[in-house]
């Protein structure tokens, strides 16, 4: 049995690796508003109910890179479905790939059944397996469903080998429990933490974000809760509310940004991708998942995603709404009941994924701060003072 370790930045954070003295507010706190439908108490994808997340954080060495040795820049972020057992009770889903030079595990069986089954583990690229298997062990060992006959988890991945040892094999499946095990309700800590801790969003420091909307009674007041995983984008591309805020804010406003511009030029801009989870407690079926699942295309394209070619942009939606589904060891239930949206009503909902979307990306970009990583690369944070006083104008 693998043994518990508590979710925590493991390893010693070096000097000027990680630059936690900046001060990072997320969209809101700056006074930009997504939208017109409002969020819930967290605005984040946990105002779903039953909804939880959970991070384990890897952040050790400095210096030129040693493949196994550093430096680490990465980890692993974990969203559980429901209060109970997602493998005996799964959910109804759907999926959307926009452009797909990425990796979601499980989606074929997700496409093919309708059916959500597993926690969704999001990691980097080489890291999917043993995030996988890790998935499966704990399924067995802590459900203690130890008859489990087969399981196919959803893990998802964006590239960090850009500021992260991606070779070096640093996620192990500790760090997948840990994650599991301290996954809550409530706020969520964002940019970089868990499998966002490396990443980098339209040439800015990028990471996890996350935003929810909750819609009036009158059109079923159901919520929708977004988490992205955002590691995508040129930054001339760079849109916040409509304001082309990555042409507005030049080099020489990030600090210390110039003298990293030709070791920034090796990366193409607009590589890396973007996996964005959808949540939502509205009884939808799994053809209207995959509906709400293609609006976050929308929330992408308005910061300014385009889906270029290098690009892994893979949404996932899953649905609340109903429970009590049978799952793949049940052998009883004949016939399930379930519940559904009108179609004719279901554009609020897609108006609420686009908007939390958006933010959620946003917040990603937000409350990221400021890394350098493998042989002293460094990726800036959007500078917060820059974009208050361009939103303001």
């Amino acid at each position: 049995m693998i043994e518990h370790l508590e979710t925590e930045r493991v390893g010693e954070v070096m000097a000027g690796t990680m630059n936690n003295s900046e001060s990072r507010q997320r969209l809101r706190d700056l006074g930009v508003t997504i939208g017109h439908i409002p969020p819930g108490p967290h605005n984040a994808i946990t105002d779903v109910k039953g909804v939880r997340v959970g991070h384990t954080t890897l952040i050790s060495g400095e210096g030129p890179l040693l493949v196994g040795d550093g430096p680490v820049r990465t980890g692993v972020t974990v969203i559980v479905p429901h209060e109970g057992d997602i493998g005996a009770e799964p959910l109804f889903a759907g999926s959307h790939v926009l452009n797909g030079n990425g990796e979601m595990t499980g989606l074929l069986w997700v496409k093919e059944s309708g059916m959500l089954t597993s926690p969704i583990a999001i990691t980097n690229t080489h890291s999917v397996g043993v995030v996988r298997d890790a998935l499966i062990a704990y399924e067995v060992q802590r459900t203690q469903r130890l008859e489990l006959g087969w399981s196919l988890p959803v893990v998802a991945e964006t590239y960090d080998g850009w500021l992260n040892d991606i070779n070096g094999m640093h996620v192990k499946p500790e760090h997948v429990w840990a994650a599991l095990d301290a996954a809550a309700a409530g706020p969520v800590d964002e940019g970089c933490v868990g499998g966002g801790t490396g990443m980098i969003c339209h040439e800015f420091k990028g990471g996890i974000g996350t935003s929810s909307r909750v819609l009036p009674e009158s059109n079923g007041g159901w919520t929708v809760g977004v988490l992205v995983q955002a590691n995508y984008g040129a930054r001339h591309l760079l849109r916040i509310d409509g304001v082309p805020v990555g042409e507005l804010i030049p080099c020489s406003e990030v600090p210390g940004f110039r003298g990293e511009r030709k070791r920034l030029e090796r990366r193409e801009p607009g590589d890396g991708s973007i996996i964005i989870v959808v949540a939502t407690d509205a009884p939808l079926l799994p053809h209207q998942c995959e509906r709400l699942a293609q609006r976050a295309t929308i929330g992408l394209a308005r910061v300014g995603g385009i889906g270029a070619n290098s690009s892994g942009d893979i949404f996932l939606a899953f649905a609340t709404g109903n429970r009590g589904l049978p799952g793949a060891e049940e052998k009883t239930a004949e016939i399930a009941s379930c519940r559904m949206i009108a179609n004719d009503r279901m554009t609020p909902l897609f108006e609420a994924c686009a908007e939390a979307t958006e933010e959620a990306i946003l917040n990603a970009l937000c409350m990221a701060t400021t890394t350098t990583g493998i042989d002293g690369r460094t990726m800036h944070a959007l500078p917060l003072d820059a974009l208050r006083e361009i939103c303001a104008s």
